[in-house]
Order: C-alpha cells, then sequence, then structure tokens
C-alpha cells in the first residue's frame, strides 16, 4: 500500500490471477477520504469496482463486471474496459491513409469494433501506483506494435486513472506513434447508480447535445447530423432512459435501443466541457461527465449478456444477473468510423504529436452535480458551490485540442467538430 501524505488517499495492490499465457495480473484500489474507491486491473486496464455513497451515506458498487480474471477473459461485453486503439466502429473494417489501404479485424458482422479481436480491452498492462494526501492514482502503460489489429505504426499508450478528493475519478489519455495511425480510445464502464442488479431505464439522464449522427443498419453513421430536439433522442434535460426508448423510430430499431453518438455543444471552448448528468432518484446518486472530446456515445445497455448465455444473461459479481439494459455506457470519444468521413473530426496521429484526452467522471448525491476543480496534476477547473454548471472550462495540459497536440500555444480558430444540421438519415 502506498499512502497519502497525511491525507486520505490511499493506493492498495493485489494479485487477480494469471492469463492463460501465464502473464501476471495485478489490481490496484484507490480510495479517497469520504468512502469512494476504485479497483481497476491490469488486464485491459478494467475498472473492476467504483464503490459510492448514497445519499445516506450508504456505501454500493455502481459498475457492472465480474469477480474473477477468468470471467473477464472469457467475456465479451467490454465492462470497464479501455477500448482502443480505436472506440467504436469503422466501416468495412478498412481505411486509408495518405494512399495507402489498412484492413483491420472484421468483428462485428462487416465492420471493425472497439480495436478489433484483441483490443487494448484484451492486453495486460504495466502499472505505476502513485498517491498524494489529495489523490490516488494508478498509470498503466502499453506499447501496441506495429500491424496488431491491421493497424499501422508503434503506438505508446498510457492511461492514468485519478481519484481526488473531490469524489471525481479522473481518466486520463496519453499517445504517441512513429506512423501515422487513427487514434480514438475511451473508457467503457456502464454504470448502474442504483448499486444492485436491474435495469437503468429509471434513471434520469442528460446530454448537452443538439445534434447526433444517424447511423445505418450496421450502427454506421450516415455522415451527417440530425437534431434530437422533440424526438426520442433529446435529451437536453434530465429524462427518463426508458421514457422513450421502446419508440417507433428507425433509429432505436437499428441500435435496439439507445447506441448512438452525439455531437457535444461545446462552442468555443478548448477544454473540459459538461457533457452529460446522471441522476438516480431512489439513492440520490449523481454522475456528472465532462470531457475534452467532441462526442459522447451514449450506449443504453442493450445486448449485455449476449453471446454469454442462452437466455441472453449474463453472471455478474457476486452472483448476480444482469440482462439486457443493466447498466449504461457514457463514452466520451470522436465520432464512429471517423478515419472514413472526412465531415468529421479527424483522428489521424502523425509522428511528433501526442494524442491527449481528458474525462472527469465526478459523482455526488441529493441531485446537486459535482464540478471539476483545479486538483494536483490534473486540468483545471471551478466547483462551485451552486447547482450551476461552470460557465467555461479552461484548456488541458498540455495544449491539447479535441484530443490532439497543436503546434500552437492558442487554439485554431473554431472547434473543427462544428456540427451542422442535416436530415436524419442524410
Amino acid at each position: 500500500m502506498t499512502a497519502g501524505a497525511g491525507g486520505g488517499s490511499d493506493v492498495a495492490r493485489a494479485a487477480f490471477g494469471r492469463t492463460p499465457a501465464g502473464e501476471a495480473v495485478e489490481a490496484f484500489t484507490l480510495t479517497n477520504a469520504h468512502g469512494l474507491a476504485v479497483r481497476a486491473a491490469t488486464y485491459g486496464g478494467t475498472i473492476l469496482s467504483l464503490s459510492v455513497p448514497d445519499r445516506d451515506g450508504h456505501v454500493a458498487d455502481v459498475v457492472l463486471g465480474h469477480d474473477s480474471l477468468e470471467e473477464y477473459i472469457n467475456g465479451s461485453n467490454y465492462f470497464g474496459a479501455i477500448i482502443g486503439r480505436f472506440a467504436n466502429r469503422i466501416a468495412d473494417a478498412q481505411f486509408t491513409v495518405d494512399g495507402k489501404t489498412y484492413r483491420l479485424a472484421a468483428n462485428d458482422g462487416p465492420n471493425h469494433l472497439h480495436g478489433g479481436r484483441t483490443g487494448f480491452d484484451r492486453v495486460v498492462w504495466r502499472a505505476s501506483p502513485s498517491c498524494t494526501a489529495r489523490e490516488a492514482r494508478v498509470t498503466l502503460s502499453y506499447a501496441s506494435p506495429d500491424g496488431e489489429e491491421g493497424y499501422p505504426g508503434n503506438l505508446d499508450v498510457q492511461v492514468t486513472y485519478t481519484l481526488t478528493d473531490r469524489n471525481e475519478l479522473v481518466v486520463d489519455f496519453l499517445a504517441t506513434t512513429d506512423q501515422a495511425t487513427p487514434v480514438n480510445l475511451t473508457q467503457h464502464t456502464c454504470f448502474n447508480l442504483t448499486g444492485r442488479a436491474g435495469d437503468i431505464l429509471g434513471h434520469l439522464l442528460r446530454i448537452e447535445a443538439d445534434l447526433m449522427t444517424p447511423v445505418d443498419e450496421n450502427l454506421i453513421p450516415t455522415g451527417g447530423h440530425a437534431p434530437v430536439a422533440g424526438g426520442p433522442f433529446d435529451f437536453r434535460t434530465l429524462t427518463g432512459v426508458g421514457v422513450r426508448i421502446a419508440t417507433d423510430d428507425e433509429q432505436l430499431r437499428r441500435g435496439r435501443g439507445y447506441d448512438h453518438n452525439f455531437a457535444l455543444r461545446r462552442g468555443e471552448e478548448a477544454g473540459l466541457v459538461h457533457a452529460a448528468q446522471v441522476v438516480e432518484p431512489a439513492s440520490g446518486r449523481t454522475l456528472d461527465v465532462y470531457t475534452t472530446e467532441p462526442g459522447l456515445q451514449f450506449y443504453s445497455g442493450n445486448a449485455i449478456g449476449s453471446g454469454n448465455a442462452i437466455d441472453g444473461r449474463v453472471t455478474g459479481k457476486a452472483g448476480q444477473v444482469y440482462g439486457p439494459r443493466a447498466g449504461l455506457c457514457l463514452e466520451t470519444q470522436h465520432y464512429p468510423d471517423s478515419p472514413n468521413q472526412r465531415g468529421f473530426p479527424s483522428t489521424l496521429l502523425r509522428p511528433g504529436a501526442e494524442y491527449r484526452s481528458r474525462t472527469v467522471f465526478a459523482f455526488g448525491v441529493g441531485g446537486r452535480p459535482s464540478h471539476p476543480e483545479r486538483s494536483e496534476g490534473a486540468m483545471p477547473g471551478r466547483m462551485p458551490s451552486s447547482r450551476s454548471l461552470p460557465e467555461r472550462s479552461e484548456r488541458p495540459q498540455g495544449d491539447s485540442w479535441g484530443g490532439f497536440a497543436t503546434n500552437s500555444k492558442a487554439p485554431p480558430p473554431g472547434p473543427p467538430w462544428a456540427p451542422r444540421p442535416a436530415p436524419l438519415g442524410g
């Protein structure tokens, strides 16, 4: 255990089994003084558990997952994992960079999903824990070799999980490459803020987006944007996840519920912006998500359990049974199929540049959201005492812009992902 300097933050280290290839896997538990605890494994960078108090101080694990390494290895739901090299889908499992076409593993029908058959969720990362009085963290590192899953270039990746004394889980991504390659990383934790088995249809959700990107029958974006106003994708105010999920809507039919990218409302902001809020009325637990990314993939857990059991259910922690919509994912990322869609924000990382991305998961109770503030080694922000959101967020460290480093101290003139409305399916 590494203790904080006179504070309430701690990091504990323990064995978590071995892979079939004999690689040792460890688990690190980050704790703060307020009862929050995050447990993460070196296999897949997986968040194994996230324990959060409710309004009465009762602590419960609010993320889906398994008890053993073997169950994660045999599972197919990406519970809690780091996703890469490319989160979400790439059409026809191929893309072209500088005139050369690269073919990837097709693991989602004709498409490439979440980095392929052996994505970052299925490798063992190196870990380096540290702790201060106010923060507990673990940095995970992985060297993805040239040609892995079909991607060009050697990609060096770091992911840092930081638990702050403000009840924030901060997720920082950093990557460099020696060849041009697309990079789109995310964290695939499935939340259920009740802290028990059951569905998330009663959770209230708000997404800071006026537009979403419609998809075709293979869940590949059609290239346009569609306004959400007045339809089943309108989460601009707190709305029950289950209120409109059964609407007779083509997009909902294609996703079997919500599995769509929302174009976040960020205006001229170059740093952290508020992306989403989740409220669980019974427990009072709240989750606010802030990110430097342009998009948010909202997944309502429609396929949880598929492929794991004949009845479409899967056994989770402590024998709990998870079925469809047992959890929801708020995956901050660039848009799906960006390497093949010129109108979307670029995901191409070139040698000499850095990929940087930050997402903050801030937990609260009683319906009062938390807001990022300045923390040691973290991106600056504010935490107002009222319910109102910050007026603006400051720029992230490293002069990053939408996940990729710029050559200037000033951000480009206007965000490159500024969306334009288009008809549904346009």
